[in-house]
């Protein structure tokens, strides 16, 4: 099954979508918007795949063509939004660069991060961006949403706490980033607005692609129509995500709506390319001493897209355009 959210209002309205994302069905006689699905998803989630069944069959009332264009994220604003970065060898990378090993407590628990979740953007709203030298990249992740789950749960039990799989692109302004980290309190302007697919899927829909605990898959990202990466979302991830839930539920519960990310996917095979600008710059400075492709510009476009077997988007396609943001009274 898989789920939309239209734009309208602060939260949009629920639709269910067609597994090839051709059609899509109102679900307002379930539930308004997908929080409130999730709220209820013991009771939403069989009703909800009703739709989808009568969907499919071409018998779903007020069934209509779907439109990504029309769509808020699935979430547009969410209760808690708690970033991984679990792909070592972008860790790896990173450090290299700057001469430094890897700490042996990365290998022990999952870094984590609590993001913006207040404003969560569409897959086709502009990335706004008030000023270049910032350094703006992309950042092609996979994501899931939970139900809600206990404190202090164990990996082996989290992973039936996952009931929808997205696409974000975790949007980042390096040249801030530096300064904040600096200060020992984390990320926060350096983090501006998370941006999600059209469609979240429920693992079943997933088919083989999905293990229980992580998505396998070329993520493909793309800027100004060039391709610079597709790993596999699948291969050396190195904390699944029902490690990542555990680890954010060790000292607290997490709502229903909670979304989990894995991080920018990254593998060591360096022919698959890289999900972020700032992954293909470490690697210019470790094999030439400098970095040579450019952060986005004005204009640029961005790209996000994961493929199944029989060549049709999964998720819908994230593609956005960097914008300039003119602040009030500017």
């Amino acid at each position: 099954m898989k789920l939309a959210s239209l734009k309208s209002g602060r939260d949009g309205r629920l639709v269910v979508v067609s597994a090839d994302l051709s059609r899509m069905a109102p679900a307002q006689a379930v539930a308004p918007t997908l929080q409130a699905a999730l709220d209820n998803w013991a009771g939403a989630e069989p009703a909800l795949r009703e739709i989808a069944a009568a969907l499919e069959a071409g018998k779903a009332e007020g069934a209509a063509p779907f439109d990504p264009a029309a769509c808020a994220a699935p979430l547009p604003r969410a209760y808690q939004w708690a970033d991984g970065s679990v792909y070592l060898n972008h860790m790896e990378l990173v450090r290299k660069a700057r001469g430094a090993t890897m700490p042996e407590s990365f290998l022990a628990a999952p870094l984590m991060y609590q993001g913006g979740s207040d404003t969560m953007d569409g897959p086709r709203d502009p990335i706004l961006c008030a000023d270049e030298s910032w350094g703006i990249d992309l950042e092609a992740e996979v994501t899931v949403i939970t139900d809600d789950v206990p404190m202090g749960i164990s990996a082996d039990d989290a992973a039936a706490h996952i009931k929808l799989v997205l696409l974000c692109n975790d949007v980042s302004l390096r040249n801030l980033i530096p300064d904040e980290l600096s200060k020992g309190f984390g990320f926060f302007q350096g983090k501006p607005a998370t941006s999600f697919s059209p469609v979240a899927a429920t693992p079943d829909a997933l088919g083989d692609a999905w293990d229980g605990r992580k998505l396998h898959g070329a993520l493909i990202a793309e800027i100004n129509g060039a391709r610079i990466g597709a790993p596999d979302a699948g291969v050396d991830m190195y904390f699944d995500f029902a490690r990542l839930i555990a680890h954010a539920a060790k000292s607290r519960r997490l709502s229903a709506g909670t979304i989990i990310g894995s991080g920018t996917v990254s593998n060591r095979d360096r022919s698959v390319g890289s999900c972020c600008l700032a992954e293909i710059r470490t690697i210019e400075t470790i094999e030439k001493g400098k970095p040579e492709t450019p952060f986005m510009s004005f204009g640029d476009t961005v790209r996000i897209d994961m493929i199944d077997s029989t060549g049709r988007s999964i998720f819908g396609v994230i593609e956005q355009r960097v914008e300039r943001y003119d602040p009030p009274g500017v």
